[in-house]
């Protein structure tokens, strides 16, 4: 199961609400909700870190004005969150389980002697 999206900044274990994305050519570093899906070149923030960025002197930051909300489950979290219950409820196949080993059988490149 895929792991959700976490605040990029170190060690903060919260969700993020905001991403955050710069225009080197312009200067500008902007906070707006967050994205549907992670960027390589962009940063998911939580509220907290959303809200105290600071930029460097002479850059402009635009910041989003609305609240910032978790984005609602997606169905890829929906169909994850099935797999994973699919999978713990697959009945666990033991050693003595196998029909081959039963009498005389070949798999593969592996064969089954029986007892003498």
């Amino acid at each position: 199961m895929r792991s959700p999206r976490r605040c990029s900044r170190n060690g903060c274990p919260r969700l993020p609400v905001a991403t955050l994305t710069y225009v080197y050519a312009e200067s500008t570093a902007v906070v707006g909700p967050l994205a549907s899906y992670a960027e390589p070149h962009s940063y998911d923030l939580c509220e907290p870190h959303a809200r105290s960025l600071t930029t460097p002197r002479g850059w402009e930051l635009v910041r989003h004005d609305g609240e910032f909300e978790p984005p609602p489950p997606t169905s890829d979290d929906l169909v994850a969150l099935a797999d994973a219950v699919r999978e713990a409820a697959r009945p666990v196949q033991r050693q003595g389980d196998y029909p081959e080993a039963a009498g005389l059988g070949r798999r593969a490149h592996l064969r089954v002697i029986p007892p003498a």
